[in-house]
């Protein structure tokens, strides 16, 4: 499967994330090309994963087995067209996209009855640890084991059954660390308040949610049951989960997960 070469157009930072990881699983750098519009980020690639480059996506694309669409959204119609005008024989090539609320539909309209796989990766992959959401199109069991072996230095992948489900993991995964971003924000500004330096209660915040994670992952019970084996009635820790609850925590996460489906369903439409 290592003999694949596969061309990332777009160099942002998820194409950076998706490649790191490749690498780090052992993907050959060699077979990697990352075209871009602009020189820095290809520079750094090459530097930092040992890839190959160019300013030129019609020469990335007509020498890759697959092809993954790294650009905004906003432009990938344009990108589209422009590299099925200029090759057309890439019809045939495997395609993956890394972009955010563009349909299935969209992409045939733009290139064709092509085999395509959506990937939704979540910035956690660049350690090793995120979710990624894969909807296959019209894919063999070969490229989609190709495709999973691609993605499976980001962490876990999750193969999805239809469209819609795209937009539920974008609010699950896709967004959620910058949840968890939040939550750590507040918790280290009163640890600050409480008289520990920034850095320090940075540390004491993300050690501890890394050691929660972790033992979640390791535990057969639920995060109610592992909730409860820290939460003595009466106690320190039930005290702040009522104050939590008591004040519409879940129904505030909730009310926002929503959120970011109902916004993803406004971008697919607008794009």
């Amino acid at each position: 499967m290592n003999d694949n070469t596969v061309a990332f157009i777009g160099a942002g930072n998820m194409a950076r994330c998706v490649i790191a990881a490749m690498v780090r699983a052992g993907y050959p750098a060699q077979n990697i090309i990352a075209a871009n519009r602009s020189q820095p980020k290809l520079t750094a690639l090459a530097a930092d994963f040992g890839i190959q480059t160019t300013l030129d996506n019609i020469e990335a694309v007509t020498k890759a087995d697959v092809i993954v669409l790294a650009v905004k959204p906003q432009m990938m119609q344009e990108l589209c067209e422009v590299l099925i005008s200029a090759a057309p024989e890439i019809a045939e090539k495997l395609f993956v996209t890394l972009a955010a609320g563009i349909t299935v539909a969209r992409y045939q309209q733009w290139l064709g009855n092509i085999r395509l796989v959506r990937a939704m990766p979540n910035t956690p992959s660049l350690v090793g640890l995120g979710v990624t959401g894969l909807l296959p199109q019209g894919c063999s069991n070969y490229e989609k084991a190709f495709v999973d072996h691609m993605f499976s230095g980001t962490g876990m992948n999750v193969w999805l059954d239809n469209e819609a489900q795209i937009d539920h993991v974008i609010a699950v995964t896709g967004s959620s660390p910058a949840y968890f971003f939040f939550f750590m924000q507040a918790m280290q500004q009163v640890a600050e308040q409480l008289g520990f330096d920034a850095a320090q209660a940075k540390k004491m915040v993300a050690q501890t949610a890394l050691g929660a994670a972790t033992m979640a992952l390791d535990s057969d019970h639920s995060f109610a049951d592992l909730r409860a084996q820290v939460t003595s009635k009466g106690g320190t820790t039930h005290e702040a989960v009522t104050t939590f609850a008591n004040q519409g925590l879940e129904k505030m996460v909730s009310d926002a997960m929503y959120a970011a489906i109902k916004r993803a369903q406004e971008m697919a439409q607008s794009l």
